[in-house]
């Protein structure tokens, strides 16, 4: 299992704005994208990415997971204008 690094908060971000969590997640949000678009199971996902049993945890373990892919997918969509526009800025 891996350590997410840095900490994660259980439901991601929800704004219109680049936030400074999002910032600090960028690559965990490629890599929940990437183990989506391969077809992996969330409950595999979650347990890698997050360190979550999504069998001991299983209302933790999908809020955090679908929390952080809607976040993820939002940032391929509009955030990453943000962080293109603004690369260094800490919002």
């Amino acid at each position: 299992m891996i350590s997410p690094v840095p900490p994660f908060d259980n439901i991601a971000p929800v704004s219109d704005e680049l936030t400074e969590y999002d910032r600090a997640h960028v690559k965990l949000y490629m890599r929940l994208l990437d183990a989506t678009d391969d077809g992996a199971e969330w409950t595999e996902v979650v347990n890698v990415l997050f360190g979550i049993d999504p069998v001991q945890e299983p209302e933790r373990a999908r809020q955090v997971h679908d929390s952080h892919l809607a976040r993820a997918r939002w940032m391929t969509q509009s955030g990453y204008r943000q962080l293109l526009r603004h690369p260094t800025d800490r919002t």
